[in-house]
């Protein structure tokens, strides 16, 4: 199939052929194939048994196998690994989570479970916003142990809510990518975004190793509190003008460069966290956890 293509360009897509141990096209053999699917459906057999060819990312990178419960918990021992060596409190960059199996929201079942990893979590965060003199209101985020997309992800302030859900927001959290069954959450912490870009709403993600840029998720209808990966969002760039390394001479949450060098940081824990739990370098940084650590330091959160 030939695509033309808006400067006069064109591209060709060709089928792909699959021997017996490796995958290609008719007269294109790879060393190596770059996958776009998330693979939220399963492996697919044509993946599957490659010889002496790198799949990026691999098999077990993807959702057919890789948890968001596992990632949380390989960040949660570099976080706090890091945390003593640079001594600071592990909650400066690490968001408390717990973990939920067994639900099914449908038939209303694991709903005690998921209310007891509620208030536990929400009572650690209170304890530490007293401990800072933080004087929002604790909430935390319940998302499918499995999936993207922003699907199967409810904000909740207390654990009653959960009790409350009706039909429709019911249906809508065991709604996820490629129609999959939930039986699986988790209970992060949320944390305010205070971020804002173009007066809206948003949260910077990054890239490591050595970060250039990123870009912040924007959304002109969500509060700090709210998931900001939901319709109406867009994306706008997050160029450093000038080197990512901190000012040591500045404050921790000083405008770039330092700022952004925590956005650095915080994306390579994420890595090495994504690195021990599924074996792939896709990471994205915890929204708001930087500007915990940055602006706590200066006794102004």
């Amino acid at each position: 199939m030939t695509i033309p293509l808006a400067d006069g360009q064109k591209i060709v897509l060709e089928p792909l052929e699959r021997s017996h141990r490796r995958l290609g096209l008719k007269n294109f053999d790879s060393c190596s194939i770059l996958l776009n699917n998330d693979l939220s459906a399963g492996i697919p057999p044509v993946l599957e048994n490659l010889h002496e060819q790198y799949l990026l990312p691999p098999l077990h990178a993807g959702w057919a196998v890789r948890r968001k419960s596992m990632h949380f918990s390989c960040y949660d021992d570099v976080a706090k690994k890091f945390a003593k060596m640079v001594e600071i409190d592990p909650w400066m960059v690490n968001p408390y989570f717990a973990h939920v199996e067994g639900m099914d929201y449908e038939a209303r079942t694991g709903k005690e479970a998921l209310a007891e990893a509620i208030d536990g979590v929400i009572k650690k965060i209170a304890k530490k916003y007293r401990e800072y003199g933080i004087s929002e209101k604790p909430y935390v985020v319940i998302k499918a142990d499995v999936g993207t997309y922003g699907k199967g992800v409810m904000t909740v302030h207390d654990a009653s809510e959960v009790a409350a859900l009706t039909k429709h927001e019911r249906t809508k959290m065991n709604d996820t990518k490629e129609g999959l069954e939930v039986h699986d959450v988790i209970v992060q912490e949320g944390v305010h975004t205070f971020e804002c870009v173009e007066n809206a709403t948003a949260e910077p993600h990054d890239r490591p190793r050595y970060v250039v840029g990123g870009f912040y998720r924007v959304h002109d209808s969500c509060e700090s509190d709210e998931n900001l990966n939901a319709p109406g969002m867009h994306f706008v760039p997050l160029g450093f003008e000038h080197t990512a390394l901190p000012d040591a001479h500045a404050k921790p949450g000083a405008a770039p460069p330092n700022r952004f060098y925590m956005y650095d940081v915080v994306a390579r824990l994420g890595l090495l966290g994504g690195i021990a739990g599924t074996g792939t370098d896709r990471s994205r940084s915890h929204s708001g956890v930087m500007w915990r650590l940055a602006v706590s330091s200066q006794a102004a959160y």
